[in-house]
């Protein structure tokens, strides 16, 4: 259909005019929600944390880099180690236990650390490590054979009963703070900063009925164990006679100790234990000869 040249250019100037308007209108909701799904991708990867930002239990401030080596090294972290980092930051502890060769977690509860975290283990090329946001005080790491941390003392404390349950053997570092009256096994500074290192004992207090067949010594041996971490003395009943036992040593699942019987002649055990109350390994008498023993507890005593 024709028309006239007026008309055309009053539907040009009418059709201008929609699109000013088009344009000054709202997106649609989807529209919108992409752009805001990208500023938010764009402000999660940008994320930087700053030393002493809060926290949910306590304020963010980095392990030192040599601090992280001295804790890994006094661990002995090596290739096929399970290690789980509690409250991992930016995941530097974890991401360095990754390069060792383990197999590294780390547990933090600000969503955006550990989005910073992945990013940095993707930048350092490790691929056996991963970062889970989570409450550590909720968490199983049960089966861990490292445990790093750097928490303050009453966290440590508050996790402690947890790490003592742990299996026998099972390695901590911490980064500063101690777990009150257990001592370290091992200190060591470094330019102004603490690590401090355990190892987990096999909880043995409690009375014993240890069952071999000594020479020439009256009865069944029944020995008493009071300990305090990793630190334990003993007393003992050999037959009918109270007896001396000397050289207490726990470490990790590993047990050693001496019993001089009533003739004062030393016999000398060294074996393993648990937390489930056995106890095995291998006795030598004063004539220098071996044999197999066994224990079992019969009463539990706590850690005091």
């Amino acid at each position: 259909m024709a028309r006239d040249p007026a008309s055309v250019a009053r539907f040009m100037r009418s059709a201008a005019a929609l699109a000013v308007v088009a344009c000054l209108l709202p997106l649609p909701a989807q529209a919108q929600k992409g752009g805001s799904d990208a500023s938010a991708t764009a402000a999660k990867e940008s994320f930087e944390p700053q030393s002493g930002q809060a926290g949910k239990d306590v304020i963010w401030v980095p392990t030192p880099n040599d601090v992280v080596e001295a804790m890994l090294d006094m661990a002995s972290v090596k290739a096929g180690d399970k290690l789980v980092d509690l409250g991992s930051g930016d995941g530097r502890i974890a991401i360095a236990a990754a390069k060792r060769g383990a197999q590294a977690t780390g547990i933090e509860y600000n969503p955006d650390m550990v989005g910073l975290s992945q990013r940095n283990a993707a930048r350092a090329g490790v691929s056996n490590v991963k970062f889970v946001q989570g409450d550590i005080f909720a968490s199983d790491f049960a089966d861990a054979d490292v445990v790093t941390m750097y928490l303050l003392p009453a966290l440590n404390e508050r996790l402690r009963p947890q790490l003592l349950d742990m299996k026998p053997g099972t390695r901590l570092a911490s980064h500063q703070f101690p777990m009150g009256n257990w001592k370290p096994d091992a200190r060591q500074r470094i330019g102004g900063h603490d690590a401090l290192f355990w190892i987990v004992p096999a909880k043995v207090g409690g009375s014993w009925q240890v069952s071999y067949k000594p020479e020439q010594s009256p009865g069944d041996l029944r020995l008493e164990l009071k300990q305090a971490f990793q630190e334990v003395e003993g007393t003992a009943h050999w037959g009918s006679d109270q007896v001396q036992v000397s050289d207490v040593k726990v470490v990790g699942g590993d047990i050693a100790f001496t019993v001089s019987d009533s003739r004062g002649r030393a016999h000398q055990f060294k074996g393993k234990a648990g937390h489930d109350g056995r106890m095995s390994g291998t006795v030598t008498g004063a004539d220098g000869k071996s044999q197999p023993f066994t224990a079992t507890r019969t009463a539990t005593v706590g850690m005091r």
